[in-house]
């Protein structure tokens, strides 16, 4: 039986690192998209209560009278989704270093966009809640879901042009950049500056591997795993130890690769000297060849490219999908979810991540344009970039993340926070994707 799945029909030639990282986005959301609907069917099913008593279960590590105690939504939220943060500090690195935000000329658009598509979210936000009990929520609808974004637009497929795609993904690094420096900055209440200093001590020591040229990951983990202790005891959200250890990772090749191919042949000549056994087993010697392969294979490739490519399929099969099941069920009183809906907190999500989004995104970027600051991607039209403004507005992931630290201790605030995000992220994704399909032009 033949299994329709164009986004697996989209990467068959899958050559470069940026094909590979669209392709695991695709798959993080679809699956994230699987695991919200299973969250909020469990949040309102007869398993309520189950489900809501798993994700408390307290976790307990101790060392004689040393002891870390937290509920599993606590260690998905402030251990795991570091690792997460981990993955969006080696895209942010990447995409500076090599990628599209490496050439001024090109990264000045989607620059300008991510800027306002944070700046116009957070005004109209505050526009609602600047006196209320929900004012500290201005971060939450500035946040733009990667994941999501990238999976409508790779489901388009021909549709869209390649440089449409790549505006998006280096719009939303610049926008993970934002709310990182955000959660970093604003919300943070007490801070511990013994363990803060200790946090920063572990980072300069990564520096310092880096700059001695340390290429093995594995003092990388070791201090690493101590900054996020440190940080996660000062007050500031463990998960931004994360991003600091990626920027820390070695993106050079310990080896220049113009011997490679010299040494693999002469290698590979090596290997073909023995005679194979008569049970296809490989000599003692072939096999050492093999290794010395693999090493100068891992000489030429950098730290950082190779975890980049090795985290993203647990974390897009397991970190995010667990975050969307811990934090994505809510349950929902449908009498009243209109009025949840129009609470002061949910307009502002609602109105900054559509509304905000597309003032910020689309007409900077037309400003931009008009100006002649910037040029537009190669292929696209405005109608194009109207389109993807409105996926700019899927929220979800990042913006559920900071409305749990925006109203941590008030539930019902956290409640008409997710109502908003689900409602604007569903509309924005749809809409967007719909528009983009019939209704944009085409050059």
């Amino acid at each position: 039986m033949k299994i329709f799945a164009p986004w697996e029909k989209a990467f068959k030639r899958i050559a470069t690192p940026f094909e590979h990282f669209i392709h695991a986005q695709t798959t993080t959301g679809l699956i994230l998209a699987f695991m919200t609907v299973l969250a909020l069917v469990l949040a309102n099913s007869p398993f309520s209560q189950t489900y809501l008593d798993f994700f408390h279960i307290n976790i307990d590590f101790k060392v004689g009278s040393w002891a870390l105690s937290h509920s599993l939504h606590h260690w998905i939220n402030d251990g795991l989704m570091a690792v997460f943060f981990f993955i969006i500090g080696l895209e942010i690195k990447r995409e500076i270093t090599a990628g599209e935000l490496s050439n001024l000329k090109v990264a000045i658009l989607p620059i300008i966009a991510a800027i306002g598509g944070m700046v116009f979210p957070a005004m109209i936000y505050l526009y609602f809640n600047y006196d209320g009990a929900g004012s500290n929520g201005w971060g939450i609808p500035m946040a733009t879901d990667i994941a999501f974004a990238i999976s409508a637009l790779v489901l388009l497929g021909k549709r869209v042009p390649t440089a449409l795609v790549t505006f998006l993904v280096a719009l939303a690094i610049v926008d993970d950049l934002g709310a990182v420096l955000v959660i970093a900055l604003f919300y943070t209440d007490t801070i511990n500056m013994l363990a803060l200093g200790l946090a920063g001590v572990m980072f300069l020591v990564m520096i310092s591997l880096n700059r001695f040229g340390i290429h093995a990951i594995l003092p990388y983990f070791i201090v690493g795993l101590l900054m996020w202790f440190f940080m996660l005891e000062s007050g500031v959200h463990a998960t931004i130890a994360g991003v600091l250890a990626a920027l820390t990772i070695p993106s050079t090749p310990k080896r220049a690769p113009a011997s490679f191919p010299e040494d693999t042949i002469k290698l590979i000549k090596e290997y073909e000297k023995y005679p194979n056994e008569e049970n296809h087993a490989m000599h003692e010697n072939q096999k050492a060849l093999i290794i010395n392969i693999k090493d100068k294979i891992d000489a030429i490739g950098t730290p950082a490219a190779r975890l980049e490519h090795g985290l993203h399929l647990p974390v897009a099969l397991i970190i995010i999908p667990l975050f969307a099941l811990a934090n994505a069920g809510i349950a929902i009183d449908f009498s009243s979810l209109v009025t949840t809906a129009l609470e002061p907190v949910s307009l502002g999500i609602i109105a900054g991540l559509i509304g905000g989004k597309v003032l910020g995104i689309f007409g900077l970027s037309w400003l931009a344009i008009k100006l002649k600051i910037a040029q537009l991607p190669k292929g696209s039209t405005m109608s194009q970039i109207f389109g993807v403004s409105f996926l700019g507005g899927i929220g979800f992931t990042m913006s559920i993340f900071v409305a749990d630290l925006a109203f941590i201790n008030t539930p019902e605030l956290i409640l008409q926070a997710k109502v908003g995000i689900l409602c604007a992220s569903l509309f924005a994704g749809l809409f967007g994707f719909l528009w983009l399909k019939y209704i944009a032009k085409r050059v």
